[in-house]
């Protein structure tokens, strides 16, 4: 357990918030298999500040998923500072969090994400002002640096620190890196070291024990779990379990997967309508499926479905194909 500003965090698992899919329907689905955190998708500021109507539908939290960090970019103090204010007025997350990590040239060409790791006096100048606007605790989710030549990690972690920041969360790779190459911990843990606001270490954690090494290897206070928790609620809850228990939960069911996964769709539909949620949970469908034997032959038959019962259909033929081979697998011995 540990505390962001006045938020108590009851586990040191939390979920990363990923750019077209940590939406309500995803983020719920994660809380209830224990995640002591859970983050939206980034949302523009300029989007909230101008009233665009997708935008500001991205800011929806069921109750249910709380504690939940809300996550801006932007490249402009000016906006920043009036989006928070809003996130901070009109919903009802715990924590505002500003994207400093995003590797996405649409995104740093517009000076914002990954483009304020090249300045610890901005970020401080930003996150000052913000802490200064908004009653919710300011947090930073960044990167190492912008490439090998330029890694402040643990100088824009002070600039935050300074600013009034509540909180870090360090993905051990630079903008330059992307999502591929390694993860260095080590960074993660300078930053650990340089601090006394709590660290959220990201990157590398695809194993309940992956996440065990870097806490004792970097001595973070909370490890954020993303790519990994992709059709896999699962790697949350053993996670969890893991960490309280040196328990090690075995992996799910295909017939659990699709369970959640038709679960999963639900919600989304009830969130953003049929016809949209269906295209949207192709992708998610996909990753339910990782791992289950004869997945792969439907995954084009997936990517053309329109409706609910269509997509269901598909998954559940999956995954009574599973059971039935599983069973003769444990005739066979």
């Amino acid at each position: 357990m540990f505390r962001i500003g006045d938020v108590e965090i009851k586990n040191r698992v939390v979920l990363a918030p990923m750019a077209g899919v940590c939406n309500s329907a995803f983020r719920l689905t994660v809380k209830e298999f224990g995640a002591g955190l859970v983050c939206a998708e980034m949302v523009s500021d300029k989007g909230i500040v101008y009233n665009n109507e997708k935008t500001l539908n991205m800011l929806y939290i069921d109750e249910r998923e709380k504690p939940i960090s809300l996550q801006i970019f932007g490249g402009e103090k000016e906006t920043l500072v009036k989006a928070a204010k809003f996130v901070d007025k009109n919903t009802n997350a715990d924590i505002i969090d500003i994207n400093m990590g995003c590797p996405v040239p649409k995104i740093t060409n517009c000076d914002a994400g990954a483009k304020w790791l090249l300045d610890p006096n901005k970020i401080y100048d930003v996150v000052a002002a913000i802490v200064d606007a908004v009653e919710k605790p300011v947090t930073v989710k960044m990167r190492i640096g912008w490439d090998e030549k330029h890694i402040y990690a643990v100088e824009n972690a002070q600039a935050v620190e300074r600013a009034g920041g509540k909180a870090v969360a360090v993905h051990g790779r630079t903008r330059v890196q992307m999502y591929e190459g390694k993860a260095d911990w080590n960074i993660i843990k300078q930053v650990k070291e340089a601090v006394n606001i709590p660290v959220i270490g990201n990157g590398d954690v695809k194993t309940p024990q992956d996440a065990k090494r870097m806490l004792e290897e970097t001595g973070v206070d909370g490890v954020m779990i993303g790519r990994a928790a992709l059709g896999n609620p699962w790697m949350i809850y053993r996670t969890v379990r893991y960490l309280e228990t040196g328990e090690l939960i075995p992996e799910p069911t295909p017939r659990e997967k699709i369970d959640v996964c038709l679960l999963h769709l639900d919600r989304l539909i009830a969130l953003k309508g049929e016809y949209i949620a269906v295209k949207e949970m192709r992708k998610h469908a996909a990753w339910y499926l990782k791992g289950i034997r004869g997945a792969a032959k439907i995954r084009n038959a997936i990517n053309e479905c329109e409706t609910r019962d269509e997509l269901a259909a598909l998954l559940l033929r999956v995954a009574e194909e599973a059971e039935v081979q599983a069973a003769a697998n444990a005739e066979a011995v």
